[in-house]
């Protein structure tokens, strides 16, 4: 098979071919259809994920066509089209059964703690726990641009935050998961101001839907939330991992609002100062969220097959897997709107 390794932190993504995996038990092999270039492959590129061992294959967010059934798997057969989780879990453990699967103890991550899918094929372990039929109309590259930033997205506003009609919701970042946050956000019934330094995202974000676009080099924008909103918002997603905006994102919120941090801190952001005084005196619920459920893809999947919401304004650009590199450098400056999929496999 044709895979885009990693040697080490920030270097160029060499095409190489391998042997194609064998399915694990309780496992199966994939053939990748698609595969999203999200921010979190841009942290193992610039080495700040302490799970990663050199060389690696990146790529979490992806879907596929079952080509290797591993023993012991009973849902899933060759030929299936399938989504995964970019948290597989074990399905057995005490977490699992409660339905809490994103903190499994055994759980395994493509791309960060085994190889993942900037390749032609790839292994899926606990495939019975953690694997979705894909929907037969569905886009293989809408699929895979789903990935982390939808699902994280839809289990922040809906299984964290319980977001609800009529509520404003502050959306700092307008990146994939802004974009999944603002566009679920609306189709449940919610009011949505975003938040980004860079106008041509903001633009985007409102012919998208959002009622309030706030440009946050223009003085403060928690400030101009509060006013935007008449009060504040009811609930706020941090898509960035960064201090000032999960700072920011806090100081936005009305008394009794709950703030989800969706971004993954790294680096010099792992610890942030934190408005405590603001939490207190508002009686602030802060969450923390890290990808979704398995046992949640259904909803989310009848949203989007009810035409209840359009989510293919994600997809930015399709390209080839030899362009990889190139969408994982230009997660180094703010850019254009949108997400990159690889939908081509062959180089």
């Amino acid at each position: 098979m044709l895979a885009a390794r990693l040697a080490g932190p920030r270097q160029p993504l060499s095409l190489q071919e391998l042997p194609d995996p064998v399915a694990p038990a309780g496992g199966v092999v994939l053939r990748v259809l698609a595969c999203g270039v999200c921010r979190s492959d841009w942290h193992v590129w610039c080495g700040v994920d302490p799970d990663v061992v050199w060389p690696i294959t990146p790529g979490h967010e992806y879907c596929g066509e079952v080509v290797s059934v591993g023993a012991g798997v009973g849902r899933w057969s060759v030929g299936d089209r399938v989504i995964a989780p970019f948290i597989l879990a074990c399905g057995q453990c005490p977490d699992c059964a409660a339905g809490h699967q994103t903190i499994c103890k055994s759980q395994v991550l493509p791309g960060f703690t085994c190889n993942g899918a900037f390749a032609s094929h790839i292994a899926v372990a606990h495939a019975d726990a953690n694997l979705t039929a894909l929907p037969e109309e569905m886009d293989p590259a809408l699929a895979a641009a789903l990935g982390c930033r939808t699902t994280t997205a839809w289990h922040a506003l809906t299984g964290r935050a319980a977001l609800k009609g009529g509520e404003w919701l502050v959306v700092y970042g307008a990146g994939g998961v802004g974009l999944s946050a603002l566009l679920l956000g609306r189709a449940l019934g919610a009011r949505v101001a975003m938040v980004d330094v860079v106008p041509e995202r903001l633009d985007y974000a409102g012919m998208l839907g959002a009622e309030v676009t706030i440009d946050a080099r223009d003085g403060d924008p928690a400030r101009a939330v509060r006013e935007a909103t008449g009060g504040g918002a009811d609930v706020a997603i941090e898509a960035l991992g960064i201090a000032e905006t999960t700072v920011n994102a806090l100081k936005s919120l009305r008394k009794l609002g709950r703030m989800v941090q969706v971004g993954m801190p790294a680096g010099a952001h792992c610890t942030m100062p934190i408005p405590m005084d603001a939490i207190y005196s508002g009686q602030l619920a802060v969450y923390g969220t890290r990808g979704m459920p398995a046992h949640r893809y259904p909803s989310l999947l009848s949203l989007i097959e009810g035409g209840h919401v359009d989510l293919t304004p994600l997809i930015a650009r399709r390209v080839k897997l030899s362009e990889a590199s190139a969408e994982l450098a230009a997660f180094d400056t703010p850019g254009a709107p949108g997400v990159a999929v690889i939908t081509e496999f062959t180089g």
